[in-house]
């Protein structure tokens, strides 16, 4: 059976046999004698992304108390629920997200805590996912930016709308008319201030637009 522990672009917690590309945390928020989730979907404000393999280190999923591994399609999928590069097992990425939100958002010298403060404004409507209005024509929005229409979850990539699914992306025939932005606007400018998020493979394999198609 699988665990409760898998996050949807809408920063819903699911479970499934799907894994995704990077684990990571909200704080813990799962009891381990049942490695079942508590009421609550966070208990700290540092919502992070991991690497799934880290230094040959091993950890039983939900085992324990230190944290509650949780599990992202993409890196565009933890962006999208609210999620941010974790400074240990990313410093790296980390450090170049944190680059990209200052020059996108015209801020600088921003400590992990003050990003994480932005972010779970921008993230959470109570307990609901807060969603905002786009700022920009879809053709217009960088590569990584998620966007919901009623119950679907779709990836800008290539200028395209994809339609986002437990196992990968896939291209749809039906235009989408007045989406609503999941990724939080600050991260959002990140994009724009140069970091690529990392994108499921099925997300690359989709053809670019010909030259001249309407």
């Amino acid at each position: 059976m699988p665990l409760q522990n898998r996050v949807t672009p809408s920063g819903d917690i699911i479970a499934t046999a799907h894994r995704g590309m990077f684990t990571g945390n909200r704080g813990i928020i799962h009891d381990p004698a049942t490695k079942t989730l508590l009421r609550k979907r966070w208990s700290s404000p540092a919502w992070i992304t991991c690497v799934c393999e880290f230094r040959g280190r091993w950890r039983e999923v939900m085992g324990g108390r230190s944290w509650t591994e949780l599990f992202f399609l993409d890196e565009a999928t933890a962006f999208a629920a609210g999620h941010r590069p974790c400074f240990f097992c990313r410093r790296a990425d980390a450090l170049r997200f944190r680059a990209a939100w200052e020059r996108g958002n015209g801020v600088s010298r921003k400590r992990a805590p003050e990003i994480d403060e932005v972010l779970h404004r921008e993230r959470l409507d109570g307990r609901n996912k807060r969603l905002h209005p786009l700022p920009a024509p879809l053709d217009k929005l960088p590569d990584g930016a998620m966007l919901q229409q009623g119950a679907d979850s779709y990836l800008i990539a290539k200028g395209r709308a994809l339609l986002w699914s437990l196992a990968g992306y896939r291209e749809v025939s039906n235009a989408i008319d007045i989406p609503m932005l999941l990724t939080p606007p600050s991260t959002l400018r990140a994009f724009l201030g140069g970091y690529k998020p990392l994108l499921h493979p099925s997300a690359l394999n989709v053809p670019s637009p010909l030259v001249g198609e309407g």
